[in-house]
């Protein structure tokens, strides 16, 4: 089954998202990525609720679909 967004649109490799809620990202050193924030290219992972990426400030992210929507 493949990763779905908030929203329940399909997610594929490669393709932009935009977070719906602010999140705070743990041993970044208190880094926040704000609601809004527009990240591309991301990678799936082995886990349906799971997808790596790298944001403005973070490298190697790993975020939870419910908190993104497709962009």
């Amino acid at each position: 089954m493949p990763p779905r967004d908030a929203n329940g649109a399909e997610l594929t490799e490669g393709c932009s998202i935009t977070l719906i809620k602010d999140l705070k990202v743990k041993g970044s050193g208190g880094v926040t990525l704000k609601r809004g924030t527009l990240i591309k290219n991301i990678r799936l992972t082995d886990d349906d609720h799971e997808i790596e990426c790298n944001a403005e400030k973070v490298r190697g992210l790993v975020l939870r679909t419910e908190f993104v929507k497709k962009a």
